[in-house]
């Protein structure tokens, strides 16, 4: 199957967005003195509604049909099946291998984060500090490979899909640029820093985007194309379950999240709609 240069573009543009939102996250935590929580929560529950709707709604179905065209009925079903789940497992491996203690999706508010660092901060603390951005960063890193492969290939598939998926991922990204930059600046004392590292593991995203795609290329036809987006369907539901709606619960607004979920896919549906 042929990408024209301008799809090409467009999708990673959109992936280039949604991971460089980990900076919105880095901006919040250097002026925002406290966490709205019904907003983050709100906010959390509203991409996971995205992510969810569009995921078993649309992408499974699209996927699904392309691979059905190219198989059979029943073939094309079973491996869309398999990808959704191989999707599943590909997300749940990395987060398996990244530690409970430096994932970046194990969020706290804001101001917990920052009171539990006692200034001065002393030589040893800074470095205690800086290496937990760090490693926040790194996993991060790891975590938004598979993320902007999701992007992308939904930007490819489908302009209108791929806004959405971005604009879902972007809100989920913004929580963990807070987790990167607060210990870094605490650390060094350095904005700078502390916004160049969250931006950097941002921008893991595109990167993921373009190493999936240069590595599937010479393989793609419809039925990689399928398992791919199955795959995507997979991933995305998965985070939405495993990292946004808990962490959402975690601020104790269980309605507020819910609100959100329901907002989203509502959003979801009507644009689809309007745009089927």
């Amino acid at each position: 199957m042929e990408i024209s240069l301008n799809d090409f573009l467009f999708a990673f543009g959109l992936t280039l967005f949604a991971g460089l939102s980990t900076s919105v996250g880095a901006a919040i935590a250097f002026f925002a003195k406290h966490t709205n929580t019904k907003l983050l929560t709100g906010s959390l529950g509203f991409s996971a509604g995205v992510m969810i709707y569009i995921s078993l709604v649309e992408i499974f179905f699209k996927a699904k049909n392309e691979l059905t065209e190219a198989t059979s009925p029943a073939t094309g079903y079973w491996l869309t099946i398999v990808g959704f789940f191989a999707g599943m497992g590909i997300i749940a491996l990395i987060d398996k291998l990244v530690p409970e203690y430096e994932n970046p999706h194990e969020m706290r508010p804001l101001e917990e984060t920052a009171d539990s660092i006692d200034l001065p901060v002393h030589r040893d603390s800074k470095g205690q500090l800086y290496r937990m951005g760090m490693f926040a960063a790194l996993a991060i890193a790891i975590h938004n490979f598979p993320e902007g492969l999701a992007t992308f290939t939904g930007a490819l598939k489908d302009p209108s899909l791929g806004i959405s998926i971005a604009i879902a991922i972007a809100i989920h990204n913004i929580p963990e640029g807070i987790a990167v930059s607060v210990p870094i600046y605490y650390a060094t004392a350095s904005r700078k820093k502390a916004f160049f590292y969250s931006s950097l593991s941002g921008l893991s995203e595109p990167v993921g985007a373009l190493v999936g795609y240069l590595l599937l290329m010479p393989f793609m036809n419809e039925v990689v194309f399928g398992l791919l987006f199955s795959s995507v369907a997979g991933i995305m539901v998965f985070i939405s379950l495993d990292e946004l709606l808990p962490a959402a619960e975690k601020y104790g607004e269980h309605h507020v999240s819910m609100y959100g979920v329901v907002t989203g896919m509502i959003v979801m549906a009507v644009s689809l709609a309007l745009f089927a």
